[in-house]
């Protein structure tokens, strides 16, 4: 009735092997994460991702050719999350202001990064070429998102620059960065003066705001 293929697994086998797959790598991807917020970047190795996610580190190897490969899956993973978060967040009906918006995303980030040590251990070490990029990215993309949003909410002027937003970003993330240096679970006084500078450099582009350009 079926059909094996060249190495003789029937579609049901087949398709067994496949899930099988997709469970060891979530298994080291849960492993490699749980390790990163507990341990460090440094004690997250692929021997210690394999022997915490009960597989051997061979098997490891097939999923993952290196660390940086693990790094940046589970980079993208984070990213997948923040993205949802961050649609649904700037959906809210509730923010009325810059500053509801500006406290909005930084309270998201902040307890997605408290919630997600192994996070914190990625996005601000810029380790690697891949997570460095998938981190600026994102950044970018978010920064877009949030200038659609808050120009069609009337909050920002439509001739607001693609270019302020992103520099707005650019330098909340850099306090987030000092923020989480000065404390695992990021500096409360650092990210309240990002939403200080961040929210009066933004409201010079708010249609009748102070110090609107000429």
């Amino acid at each position: 009735m079926f059909e094996n293929d060249a190495s003789g697994r029937t579609p049901a086998r087949r398709a067994a092997v496949q899930r099988r797959g997709v469970e060891r790598r979530r298994a080291i991807l849960d492993a490699a994460e749980a390790l990163l917020g507990e341990q460090g970047y440094a004690a997250a190795t692929l021997k210690a991702i394999g022997e915490r996610a009960d597989i051997p580190t061979a098997s490891v190897y097939h999923y993952f050719s290196d660390r940086h490969q693990v790094d940046a899956e589970l980079m993208r993973r984070y990213v997948r999350e923040l993205d949802a978060l961050m649609a649904t967040a700037l959906a809210d009906s509730r923010l009325r202001t810059l500053r509801d918006a500006v406290d909005a995303i930084i309270d998201l980030l902040m307890a997605y990064f408290r919630q997600h040590a192994g996070c914190t251990e990625l996005w601000f070490a810029g380790r690697h070429e891949t997570t460095r990029e998938l981190a600026r990215a994102f950044d970018e993309a978010q920064a877009d998102r949030c200038r659609h949003a808050l120009v069609e909410r009337k909050l920002l002027s439509a001739d607001t620059p693609q270019l302020a937003l992103r520099l707005a970003w650019e330098a909340a993330g850099r306090l987030f960065d000092v923020a989480f240096r000065h404390s695992p679970t990021g500096d409360d006084a650092t990210i309240d003066e990002a939403r200080r500078l961040v929210t009066a450099y933004l409201a010079t582009y708010a249609p009748q705001g102070p110090k609107r350009r000429a």
